[in-house]
Order: C-alpha cells, then sequence, then structure tokens
C-alpha cells in the first residue's frame, strides 16, 4: 500500500505522516490533487491538493442525492483530518460547505479560508443545517420510520457552530498562504454572495478552482471575474450539457403563478436560501409592481436562513447589481413565517398563495411538510427554479413520479410539476466555454468536476474539439500528480 492511499489511525501524529512519507521517499515538492467528491455528481465537492506533506482542502462539501452518495457522509474520510493543514471554500452552499462540522468532529484543527460574505452566510447556513439534521432524527424517533434505532444526526447544531471557530476570512484579490509553500488568491465567480474562484500557486505552478461559476448577465450578481493565466484547472459543469432557454423567465414565473392562483392553487417553490430566493423575491416583487401577477396575492418566505441572507444584501452591494433600495425591497415582498407553529398553520390554508421555502431540491427542511400538504391537490403547482441533482425529490417529481417518499411514507403528487431552468445561478455550457475562451494561454490540463456524468463529459467534448485543451473527467478518489 503506497502513502498517497493508505489508512492512517486517528492517534498517529503528523510527525509520524512526515517520517512515514520520507521512508516511503514520497518528493517533498510532488505536487498532487485528489478528487474526494464532486466526480459524476454536482454535491460532494471536495479536492485534497497535496504538496510533499502539507495538505489543504478545497471545498468540503455534503453528498446530497442518491442514498450511496448520501452515505459517504458517514463514512471515515479517505484523509486524517488533523493532516490536513487548512481548508479553502469557495462559497457557502452545503454542497461546498456543509461537511465542515464533521471534519472538524474528526479531528481538524486547521484554518478554514473563505471571502468575508462567505464567512457570513456560513455562520446562517451551517447552524441552520445541524438543527435540521437534529430535528429530522427526532422526527424519525418520533414516527419510527428510520432503519436506525435511534436515527442520529450527521452533526448537530453545536458541531456546527464550534466548525464556525475554525473561518478566516480573506479579501478577494489578496494574497494569502494556506500552507507552507502555498499561496492562494480569491476571485469573485458570481453565482451567490462571496463565492469565488480559487487560485493556488506552489512550485512554479497555478492550480485554478473554478468554484460554481455564475452568469454574466444575472439579474442580480455581478458576472465572474475572467479567468486568469494557469497550469491546471478545475471546472464545474453543472449545466455543461446544456443551454439556458432564451424565454423571460419573469414571464413564466408571471405565467405559472398567474394560472395556479386562477385554480385557486397554491404554488410550492423549494428554494434555495442563498441566491435563488433572493432572486425568486426579486422578480415577485417586480411582477407584482407590474401588475403582471395579482398584488394581494401573498407570498411567504419560510427559511429562517434566507431572511438572515437577504439582510447582507445591503451590506455587499458591492457584489450585485442591486441597490440599497431595491436590496430594502427584497424584505417587503414576502411575508416571513418564523415560527414551526406558522409554518404548519400555513399547511392548512386552501386558499391562493405563493409558498418560498427550504430545501431547493426538496432534501430536508420545511419545503417537505409543504409538499406533503400540497403536492396531492390538482389545483397545486409545485415549481422547481434551479438544477435538481439526480436522485433528490426533485428530481424525482420532474421525471413525473406519481408518488413521493417523504418521512418514511409515500405521498400521492398531483400536483403540476413544474420548472424554471433558465432561473439558474450556474453558467450553461456556452457560458462555461466562453469563461474559458478568455484564459490568457491554455492550461496544462483541465479537470471536468461537479456535473452529472452526461453534463460533464459533454463540457470535456467541447473543452477538448472546441478550445483543444487537453481534459478529462477524473474519478472518485483518484489522485493525480500534476508534473
Amino acid at each position: 500500500m503506497s502513502f498517497l492511499h493508505c489508512r492512517i489511525s486517528q492517534g498517529d501524529s503528523l510527525i509520524w505522516i512526515k517520517h512515514f512519507a520520507r521512508r516511503l521517499g514520497y518528493p517533498a515538492n510532488m505536487i498532487t490533487l485528489k478528487f474526494l467528491g464532486a466526480t459524476g455528481t454536482v454535491t460532494g465537492s471536495k479536492y485534497l491538493l497535496r504538496h510533499g506533506d502539507q495538505q489543504v482542502l478545497i471545498d468540503c462539501g455534503l453528498f446530497q442525492g442518491y442514498k450511496q452518495l448520501r452515505l459517504r457522509n458517514w463514512d471515515a474520510f479517505p484523509v486524517l483530518p488533523a493532516a490536513i493543514r487548512s481548508v479553502v471554500l469557495t462559497h457557502a452552499h452545503l454542497d461546498h460547505s456543509g461537511f465542515l462540522p464533521v471534519l472538524v468532529s474528526a479531528g481538524f484543527r486547521g484554518k478554514v479560508y473563505c471571502t468575508e460574505a462567505t464567512r457570513e452566510l456560513c455562520r446562517i447556513l451551517l447552524p441552520d443545517s445541524g438543527r435540521l439534521l437534529e430535528e429530522e432524527a427526532l422526527y424519525a424517533n418520533r414516527h419510527n420510520f428510520s432503519k436506525h434505532k435511534p436515527a442520529l444526526p450527521l452533526y448537530s447544531e453545536a458541531d456546527a457552530l464550534r466548525a464556525l471557530e475554525h473561518l478566516v476570512s480573506v479579501p478577494v484579490g489578496h494574497e494569502f498562504s494556506p500552507a507552507p509553500g502555498m499561496t492562494a488568491r480569491m476571485q469573485l465567480a458570481g453565482h451567490i454572495l462571496g463565492a469565488a474562484s480559487v487560485a493556488i500557486r506552489c512550485e512554479g505552478r497555478t492550480i485554478m478552482f473554478s468554484g460554481d461559476l455564475g452568469r454574466p448577465h444575472d439579474p442580480i450578481m455581478r458576472p465572474p471575474t475572467p479567468l486568469g493565466e494557469c497550469d491546471y484547472l478545475v471546472v464545474e459543469s453543472t449545466y455543461g450539457d446544456r443551454t439556458h432557454a432564451s424565454a423571460d423567465p419573469r414571464g413564466m414565473l408571471a405565467d405559472i403563478i398567474s394560472k395556479t392562483a386562477a385554480r385557486g392553487g397554491v404554488t410550492v417553490i423549494p428554494s434555495f436560501a442563498v441566491g435563488r430566493a433572493q432572486e425568486l423575491l426579486h422578480e415577485i416583487g417586480q411582477l407584482k409592481r407590474a401588475g403582471a401577477i395579482p398584488a394581494a396575492l401573498p407570498v411567504y418566505l419560510n427559511s429562517p436562513m434566507a431572511v438572515d441572507a437577504t439582510r447582507l444584501y445591503v451590506k455587499h452591494h458591492d457584489q450585485h447589481r442591486l441597490d440599497q433600495q431595491a436590496c430594502r425591497e427584497l424584505g417587503q415582498v414576502a411575508h416571513i413565517v418564523n415560527s414551526v407553529e406558522e409554518s404548519i398553520a400555513l399547511n392548512r390554508r386552501r386558499t391562493p398563495m405563493v409558498i418560498i421555502a427550504a430545501s431547493g431540491m426538496a432534501t430536508g427542511g420545511r419545503v417537505l411538510h409543504h409538499l406533503k400538504a400540497f403536492a396531492g391537490d390538482a389545483r397545486n403547482t409545485i415549481l422547481f427554479a434551479g438544477f435538481q441533482a439526480a436522485g433528490t425529490r426533485g428530481a424525482r417529481m420532474l421525471a413525473g413520479e406519481t408518488s413521493v417518499k417523504i418521512h418514511g411514507e409515500y405521498y400521492p403528487v398531483r400536483a403540476r410539476i413544474e420548472m424554471i431552468a433558465n432561473l439558474s445561478a450556474h453558467a450553461d455550457g456556452d457560458e462555461l466555454i466562453d469563461w474559458l475562451a478568455h484564459a490568457p494561454a491554455p492550461p496544462r490540463q483541465c479537470f471536468v468536476t461537479h456535473g452529472e456524468p452526461a453534463a460533464a463529459d459533454a463540457l470535456r467534448l467541447r473543452i477538448s474539439e472546441e478550445l483543444h485543451w487537453p481534459c478529462r473527467v477524473p474519478d472518485y478518489l483518484e489522485e493525480v500528480v500534476l508534473e
């Protein structure tokens, strides 16, 4: 067994690891990159950059979707957490940051570098994620539908709060050192507040991690900073196999909401609390002011963390296109649902309304209770406004399944299932190619990650044929030497 793939017990020290590496002849200047997630899926983003005995983890995300992917969250981590020098986060979404509490509980003691906005969003998202995991475990135990006795959360709110102590914000564009012999710099990637691409320089080589890239003409976020020169590139491919529809998403949103309300129905929108919720509020506010949907139609935002995240748009106005007045108006579009009791009360209403609730792919959170209440009525609409990872409830409902399993029971799906893909905060295939094409020079190697297999391979093919770059799609747990 080589040093690169050996398992080392938690009690072993970093000194022992260094000694072991030297005995095996592990070159002090060798740079390797190991793909610990976001291969064959859009979730679980984790990349381990190793320089000699220094290890830096870029992103630390949760696996979501298919059960076999979710089970990876419970596996022993492929690398000794105590041996990781630092973590660099590209942004706050849980598929990029949500595994941090597990990593810290397993022994990680280093710093977690990120932009200021990402740090502030993680302070909202991670504790909330821990609370939801605890609530879901309690619910499973109370209703006895879990195979595990007792059901336990992957991590708790307390675990998340401990993880937050490791976060250190760094200014965009400023150089920092995530480990001895490495320097790094972040540049804005669009997508959501604080989202960044990360360039790490080591031994004269630059490795660029795109993170999730936003769209050049997003109605709220500014476009991604152009790609600079790099030797190696890891690029996302969420929408690598498609182009966003040219249809006006605001018009589609107005049509769906208006028709649902005319039927006497409820529009339930599963939404990411950061990014998507704010865009939906902005668009619905514009539609009401224009008279495109009834001004009196009640809109509810059932996500406390989305409310907290919306307030950050005023503080970080340099990262988006909205002025301060538009930011303040975001908070006036919807009635805020603060308590569980208010959320339950919504489910008893049978009058037209719009409910925006986490989570975006219907994998957890309060939106599940709304689906249980409203998915069975043909007057209602379940509207998805972004990418649905394979294996998630959102993907299954869009595929036409007539029932959905929630909390151990199956519920009928008779509501209309709609999708507005071009509300996505991800660049599509053409926009990704355009971002890549502005590189001053081709990289030595491009790695396509963070996409379902068809999307990743489609982008790989386009990069190879249109840009003539060496390009490949790595496998899960594959490790490559950066020559």
